[in-house]
């Protein structure tokens, strides 16, 4: 049985996978030459923006699981936020729960974590509104989280990794 692997490795193939997601799209773009797209590239584009939220989702919950254990049972996003805020690291726990919420949202949709985003204007990544079923068929970034942004996932893997190093030197 092959050894499991680290969370920073974990978070290393995540991040490898979400950059080659965002590199086809920004090579899509490139070749359309500001021109309308085309349903196939507009299909791609959609694929490969998926791509990118499922391996957040998946990175933020093999975060999650792997942290539980320095913290009993509960919520691990709220003792990880309220252990940096004592430490005085609020920068990060404020990020972690910036990133937090994103995850909410692109889980679940619009709710609670999106109306807190739309509240907060930090400008970490881009929050929108919903969009009717006519404007989403007219525009391809409709999703609720712009996890496209090369900052998206810089930031997620970034705040992650700080997360991690803090709850393992705790």
């Amino acid at each position: 049985m092959a050894a499991s692997q680290t969370l920073p490795e974990l978070i290393d193939a995540a991040h490898r996978t979400a950059k080659a997601a965002q590199d086809r799209i920004s090579e899509i773009l490139e070749l359309a030459e500001g021109q309308n797209l085309s349903s196939a590239q507009i299909k791609e584009i959609t694929s490969e923006t998926v791509a990118i939220e499922l391996a957040a989702v998946d990175i933020f919950a093999v975060f999650e699981a792997r942290m539980q254990s320095h913290f009993k049972r509960g919520p691990l996003s709220r003792k990880v936020k309220a252990a940096l805020l004592n430490a005085g690291h609020v920068d990060l726990a404020d990020r972690l729960h910036q990133h937090y919420l994103a995850i909410n949202v692109l889980k679940h949709g619009t709710g609670p974590s999106h109306r807190e985003l739309l509240n907060n204007k930090s400008g970490m990544f881009a929050v929108r509104q919903p969009v009717d079923d006519e404007a989403q068929s007219e525009d391809i970034t409709t999703g609720l989280i712009d996890v496209t942004s090369q900052n998206f996932f810089n930031g997620l893997v970034e705040t992650i990794l700080e997360a991690y190093q803090f709850l393992k030197n705790r």
